[in-house]
């Protein structure tokens, strides 16, 4: 619950007027289709990964960013709110702004007075310039996969109280137009903590575990061995990750 101009806001989106996203174009759909991880972690209780070829629960590295614990786009361009870690640390020089945020504990570093650099150049948070009206651009949908016609307008402006106001507008051709979004930033004394989402996590090995046992009923119901199947398809994947290193 927050209020603008002194009024409460049923939303964050104040364009469309609606206060919902709009509509996903049919460019959008398309694109989403292509990921590469779309449909990757169906869970229908068998291994069903082996009969179309591809690899979900390889290892760590097919799992998705969020489950990583490495990137989460929704707290990052724009910023965006979710249930915890909504903190942000601001630092500025004379000529770059660094905006922690707390959530995976990103780190946004915005040059001032700048240029974009090349489109060969991207990151998943984009590459973002500013100096008191800019955008942000080159971004990454995925890790090596170019984010092409997105772009992020952001602003920043000191409320009365202390404080900012953080507005966004969002040029996505995912949708069918642009979308604009506001919510105040209180200040707080509050410490912003370390995301350590992996201490004491035994998620990630469990899931490879349990992917791998998945896998031998799969195939010893197919009559062969696990030592069969791994030479014909090449799975070497198929042995027991180590339970002292649950990640690897």
């Amino acid at each position: 619950m927050f209020k603008i101009d002194g009024q409460y806001r049923t939303s964050i989106i104040v364009d469309p007027p609606n206060g919902r996203l709009p509509e996903i174009s049919s460019a959008g759909k398309t694109r989403r289709a292509t990921l590469k991880q779309k449909g990757w972690f169906k869970n229908d209780g068998t291994a069903w990964w082996l009969a179309t070829g591809q690899k979900p629960y390889n290892d760590p590295e097919t799992q998705p960013l969020v489950d990583r614990c490495l990137y989460l786009d929704v707290v990052t361009v724009p910023m965006r709110l979710i249930v915890y870690n909504n903190l942000k640390v601001i630092v500025q020089t004379d000529d770059h702004v660094l905006i922690l945020v707390e959530c995976m504990h990103w780190a946004r570093v915005v040059r001032l007075n700048s240029e974009h650099l090349p489109a060969d150049m991207r990151s998943l948070s984009g590459d973002s310039i500013g100096w008191w009206e800019d955008d942000t651009t080159n971004f990454f949908s995925e890790p090596g996969v170019p984010r092409d016609g997105f772009r992020v307008v952001e602003r920043f402006s000191p409320l009365e109280a202390d404080g900012l106001l953080y507005q966004f507008t969002v040029h996505d051709s995912d949708y069918v137009t642009p979308y604009t979004g506001e919510y105040p930033w209180p200040k707080t004394d509050t410490s912003l903590y370390e995301y350590a989402c992996h201490e004491g996590n035994y998620a990630m090995g469990n899931t490879l575990r349990g992917a791998r046992q998945l896998e031998k009923v799969w195939i010893e119901s197919r009559g062969t061995t696990v030592e069969g199947a791994a030479d014909s398809l090449g799975l070497a994947r198929l042995k027991e990750p180590s339970p002292t290193s649950p990640d690897r």
